[in-house]
């Protein structure tokens, strides 16, 4: 195991934690809601033999602090910064899963001239539909009244592939555990934030980097329909699917994932 740094910086309104593993080239990896860094540590192992990696806990997820109000693609995008500043990274390959990719698309539209790369897991473009925002905020209102353990619970058939909830039970109780990180307040903002964000199908077709669109063959929530939507919008973009795998992919399937990662990378 690589030997990896903590730090927690104040961003704005709430401490960010971060953790620094390898060294190299920076590569910057954002997981997705409701997990924390921990989510990339196996694929994290696989690059820090070669690669400076720098893993953050978005806010309200992890040892992060939610802040005041809706957690917002604006507010993680300038976390992000402030993480990169406080790494000493100006410009970097930035990948993320799910919420991640959310935050690229709006650091991207902020601070492009810091993206050498993106990797887009797992994510999509398209805002919320209204049916979709009113059920953020239905559970924002009920993880504040009932906690935060049934919506995990309830979670789970949605973000793991039926191949991972079948055969691999340690991947299950891993990801509650790091969702069961989150207070009902984090998990509340955090929502509310998402169902805010802005769309992003506009965006896609001024991203002129190198990038990598990978999701998981049985990603139910942002399968390949929403992949390969953004691999026609991005310019010379290539899309790779992972097997046996679902919204989670980097954390169910490491080795896959890291071998598409890195390979990516050093290509640039």
């Amino acid at each position: 195991m690589q030997s990896m740094d903590s730090h927690q910086i104040k961003s704005d309104d709430a401490e960010i934690f971060f953790r620094v593993l390898g060294e190299g080239p920076p590569v910057v990896l954002l997981h997705p809601f409701p997990a924390n860094h921990e989510f990339w540590l196996p694929v994290a192992q696989v690059l820090a033999t070669r690669y400076r990696v720098i893993l953050p806990d978005l806010r309200g997820h992890g040892d992060s602090g939610v802040g005041q109000g809706p957690a917002t693609m604006d507010k993680h995008a300038a976390d992000l910064a402030r993480v990169m500043d406080d790494a000493d990274i100006g410009r970097a390959p930035l990948v993320g899963v799910s919420i991640g990719g959310y935050a690229l698309f709006e650091f991207w539209r902020r601070h492009r001239g810091r993206v050498a790369a993106l990797g887009l897991c797992n994510t999509k473009a398209p805002a919320d539909s209204a049916e979709a925002r009113t059920g953020r905020l239905q559970a924002a209102n009920d993880v504040l009244e009932r906690g935060t353990e049934p919506f995990f619970e309830s979670m789970i058939p949605r973000l793991l592939g039926r191949s991972t909830r079948e055969t691999r039970p340690d991947l299950v109780a891993g990801a509650l555990n790091m969702m069961r990180k989150m207070s009902p307040e984090d998990v509340a903002q955090v929502q509310r934030g998402m169902a805010e964000r802005p769309d992003s199908v506009d965006t896609l077709k001024t991203i002129n980097v190198p990038t990598l669109l990978v999701t998981g063959e049985e990603d139910m929530l942002t399968g390949v329909n929403e992949a390969e939507l953004m691999r026609q919008h991005i310019s010379g973009s290539q899309l790779r699917v992972i097997p046996k795998a679902g919204h989670y992919s980097p954390w169910e399937q490491p080795e896959e994932a890291g071998r598409l990662l890195r390979q990516f990378l050093e290509r640039l």
